[in-house]
């Protein structure tokens, strides 16, 4: 007689590489994705008696991505595009009872040419961050979640840190001028039902806000200035219910020249990898301000 059990288990296809070109008569638009699936059910006879009888295979996950992009202009549109895939999902196996996709969209700019005028098909791989969503659906719905990883900012002054707790190991001397520099990981969720949002439009929207935030204050504090970014997204973009945001402090610490004979005048710094302060938190609607509470968005076995 066995005498373990099998627990929560997933599989899926993981880093699936999707680059798409959208061939419009005047130009081309490019679209580069990283999407990984993970499905949910029951898959008990495969584990325990090694009976695959209902499992789609990976290698069918992959085809399905590739297939679903082929001949829809919503691919960049991540959200939409892992609603597409996690309905096909549920719809085309038999035993999955929970679909996730999480997509990763790595931007690229256009080329500017010798006149002046944008490359109508040259690119360049572009900053600012990648667009990221994760979209999961099953027994009690769908939802969403939207983000940014990789946005590196920085601001040469306008920040500090005072008067904080000293005991016999501080050593860090207080300053109220400082580099301040962070790579800005978020992730916010929506509130309304997937039609009722413009995917893009919201995305963009978030990232300027955040971007804005982050250079228009004198900031005490990574806390301070987190709670700022989030606070702002939430008052300006009603269709958003919580943002988390992770802020790891890229430390730019003043080089000491004076052993040089040389004067530092905030001029020169030694910028470090690690160890470097990580702050995290998330900011959410009141609960009075909360909407009510959305009925779970449709999804249907064809």
């Amino acid at each position: 007689m066995s005498t373990t059990v099998l627990g929560d288990n997933s599989y899926g296809k993981s880093r699936v590489r999707l680059v798409k070109v959208t061939r419009h008569p005047e130009r081309h638009d490019l679209t580069d994705l990283t999407v990984d699936v993970a499905l949910e059910g029951d898959f008990a006879a495969a584990h325990v008696a090694g009976d695959n009888t209902g499992l789609l295979a990976t290698d069918t996950m992959r085809n399905t991505v590739y297939a679903l992009a082929h001949g829809h202009d919503d691919v960049a549109d991540v959200e939409r595009f892992g609603l597409r895939l996690v309905e096909r999902f549920l719809a085309a196996a038999p035993t999955v009872t929970r679909a996730r996709v999480r997509l990763a969209a790595h931007p690229w700019s256009r080329l500017t040419g010798s006149g002046g005028a944008a490359d109508p098909h040259a690119f360049q791989r572009g900053a600012g961050g990648d667009r990221v969503a994760t979209v999961a659906a099953g027994p009690d719905g769908v939802s969403i979640e939207a983000g940014i990883d990789g946005l590196a900012v920085l601001k040469t002054t306008e920040s500090g840190w005072e008067g904080y707790h000293r005991e016999e190991y501080t050593s860090l001397p207080e300053t109220d001028d400082r580099i301040m520099a962070t790579e800005v990981t978020a992730r916010w969720t929506y509130g309304a039902p997937p039609g009722d949002v413009d995917f893009t439009a919201s995305w963009e929207a978030v990232r300027a806000i955040v971007l804005a935030t982050f250079a228009d204050h004198y900031s005490p504090s990574v806390q301070f200035t987190l709670h700022r970014m989030g606070d702002a997204v939430l008052q300006a973009r009603p269709e958003v219910e919580r943002i988390s945001l992770s802020l790891p402090n890229r430390h730019h610490l003043l080089f000491d020249l004076s052993r040089f004979g040389l004067e530092n005048d905030h001029e020169i710094f030694h910028a470090t990898e690690e160890p470097y302060g990580l702050i995290e938190g998330t900011v959410e609607r009141a609960p009075a301000e909360r909407r009510a509470a959305c009925p779970p968005y449709a999804t249907t076995r064809s």
